[in-house]
């Protein structure tokens, strides 16, 4: 059984901040089950597991969700949110694998990676990932597609025996080439920041834009993710489950939410 696990489904300022005091804060710091870490994602294929993003959160999700191996490692985008939490696995490799740990990372990052991290060069052996090119290991396949964020930047399309999911945690809406390939996806997990007025439209969507963008490429089911709560009109996530509950298509994600990838035997 596939089974994809979101780690996380917070942007960058988690919930709840520590500087914040916000509604949706003040919910999250009353019952933990509204808290949010940092996006992440984690694909156990049975065989082999693959963590997209490594946020600064990693570790307390690892451990959270009593995963206890990673061997393979996709970042999405070179933002600190995203890949600041891969000093985390130095330890694990040098203590338990004992080999570097495949790491893939946009083109454009690659530098930026041995100069932000040049004491873990042997932790990681670095692959750059290609746009359209199908990663396969063993029965599914994850391919890199183009996302709207300012930089270069992956969503990702999996494919597991007949089912098909995509994961898109920072875009502004999709390229016509990558909504075209997404068009009545199983499911659709993608980027909705901000609840109300969309500060950055051209690295992020709001709420309202999400569900849009769910129902123009026909997605089965559309979860919402990398959600801020506190911008730019601080809401509950009780508030947002209220308003969106008439949706039976469209859910709100939560941290350790699982999707299993059954689909048709291939």
């Amino acid at each position: 059984m596939v089974n994809f696990k979101i780690l996380g489904t917070s942007a960058g300022t988690g919930v709840p901040s520590f500087f914040c005091d916000c509604i949706g804060c003040l919910e999250a710091r009353e019952n933990p089950h509204y808290a949010r870490t940092r996006t992440g994602a984690f694909l156990d294929t049975g065989n082999v597991r693959v963590l997209i993003d490594a946020p600064p959160d990693i570790r307390t999700q690892l451990v959270r969700e009593s995963i206890y191996g990673v061997d393979t490692i996709f970042i999405t985008h070179w933002h600190a949110d995203h890949y600041s939490g891969l000093g985390e696995f130095e330890y694990y490799v040098k203590l338990y694998i004992k080999k570097p740990l495949f790491l893939y990372l946009p083109a454009s990052a690659v530098e930026e990676f041995y100069y932000t991290f040049p004491d873990l060069s042997d932790i990681f052996q670095v692959i750059t990932w290609e746009y359209h090119k199908e990663y396969v290991f063993g029965n599914i396949s994850l391919t890199p597609l183009p996302a709207h964020h300012g930089i270069e930047t992956a969503g990702f399309l999996v494919k597991s025996n007949g089912t098909r999911l995509a994961y898109f945690p920072d875009t502004s809406g999709l390229p016509k080439e990558t909504a075209q390939k997404l068009q009545g996806i199983d499911y659709l997990i993608c980027d909705a920041t901000f609840y109300g007025d969309n500060w950055y439209p051209h690295s992020h969507m709001s709420v309202k834009q999400a569900v849009a963008l769910g129902r123009a490429i026909s997605a089965r089911n559309t979860i919402l993710t990398h959600l801020s709560i506190h911008y730019s009109q601080p809401v509950t996530t009780a508030k947002l489950e209220e308003e969106l509950s008439k949706d039976l298509d469209v859910m709100v994600a939560y941290d350790g939410m699982s999707i299993e990838l059954k689909g048709a035997e291939a």
